[in-house]
């Protein structure tokens, strides 16, 4: 299932975040493919307002991963392989976290670990418009993701 959403400011991508956020009960990998600077971490603050995380939600560029833990024993596991090229030590990491039922994790640059991810993916394209808005495209590949999407419209 496929769902288009055009949304014209950061406030904006961090509200629909926040939404999505908000419909998500662990188990769940998200995979956000964009160019730099598109608003994948921007959406991610959001996802994180909508689990009500109260740490402030910074881009793992440099550190790879960052857990954040949710009132409700949730846990958001942010991981960018922009800078790597391949998966290497945090392959363990991230088999864990995807297969963990109580943690939501989200993949910035995720072409290194293709391989690892499970068949039911919630996809976000995130396209920056010629107006500086953003178009995302969320495409579900299993029965959980299309629920989500479901939800959304």
């Amino acid at each position: 299932m496929i769902l288009e959403v055009s949304l014209q400011t950061a406030d904006d991508l961090v509200q629909f975040g926040a939404k999505l956020g908000g419909l998500l009960h662990g188990g769940e990998t998200l995979e956000l493919v964009g160019d730099i600077g598109a608003g994948k971490t921007t959406l991610t603050k959001g996802l994180a307002r909508g689990l009500q995380i109260d740490d402030e939600v910074q881009s793992p560029t440099f550190t790879i991963s960052r857990n954040y833990e949710a009132a409700d024993g949730l846990r958001l596991a942010h991981y960018d392989f922009y800078r790597l090229p391949d998966a290497g030590i945090m392959k363990m990491e991230l088999d864990e976290a995807i297969h963990d039922s109580h943690t939501i994790t989200v993949i910035e640059w995720s072409d290194v670990v293709n391989n690892l991810l499970p068949t039911d993916v919630l996809q976000i394209v995130i396209q920056v418009q010629p107006d500086d808005s953003r178009k995302l495209t969320l495409k579900s590949s299993g029965e959980k993701s299309r629920r989500i999407v479901e939800k959304l419209r």
